[in-house]
């Protein structure tokens, strides 16, 4: 099975080996953008193995993350163990598309490389959006659509990439402020080194519940 929204090709993609497939370091661009803000509770959406949750539970923020492969949350919450944080952290097997926080209403919603096509994308940030707070950040980051011709790696199907244009379109009824919507320089770690790659980053205000 290869379709990238359903529990089971994601559960066979972590399954596939005891290590971390993503890491256990925290986006660059999560950790640029969000490293300030005043510690509450988030929702990491999609989280996945939890590099980026377990960032912010070191940071002293109570965490939910949500994600589909309930493998994937097992792996999460053994790394929030063998960081000291596991008090700090929820796991939510949902989908993205729609799930019930457990911490709602957040102070901060991110959602790091959730690549899948526009209209689930939609459903997902909406949700989000739902379950963040009046005054409450939005923080976003994707493989864009101009790195299927300017960068290197990430999905090779426009399909599942986001644009600054299509974001834009995708948020204009949200009760948002945006600070931020731009494609960034970022990088991928191949075994030929590192390759340049095209990120699109989002951070927004909620303006109202």
């Amino acid at each position: 099975m290869n379709d990238i929204t359903s529990r089971e090709y994601w559960n066979n993609k972590y399954a596939a080996t005891d290590e971390l497939i993503y890491t256990d370091v925290v986006n660059r661009f999560v950790k640029e953008y969000c490293e300030g803000l005043k510690p509450g509770k988030m929702i990491d959406l999609a989280g996945g193995e939890g590099r980026n949750s377990v960032f912010f539970a070191e940071l002293g923020w109570q965490v939910e993350n949500i994600d589909i492969s309930n493998v994937a949350l097992t792996k999460f919450l053994k790394l929030a163990a063998e960081r000291g944080v596991e008090g700090k952290v929820f796991a939510n097997c949902a989908d993205a598309t729609g799930f019930e926080s457990v911490l709602t209403p957040v102070d901060l919603g991110v959602v790091g490389y959730l690549q899948i096509p526009m209209p689930d994308l939609a459903d997902a940030l909406y949700c989000l959006i739902d379950n963040i707070k009046k005054g409450g950040v939005l923080f976003g980051v994707w493989h864009s659509l101009d790195n299927l011709s300017e960068g290197f790696g990430g999905p090779q199907d426009q399909e599942v990439l986001p644009s600054v244009e299509r974001i834009r379109e995708m948020l204009a009824e949200e009760p948002l402020e945006i600070e931020v919507l731009e494609v960034r320089d970022g990088q991928v770690q191949t075994k030929d080194g590192l390759k340049p790659s095209k990120t699109l980053v989002l951070k927004a205000k909620k303006t109202a519940n």
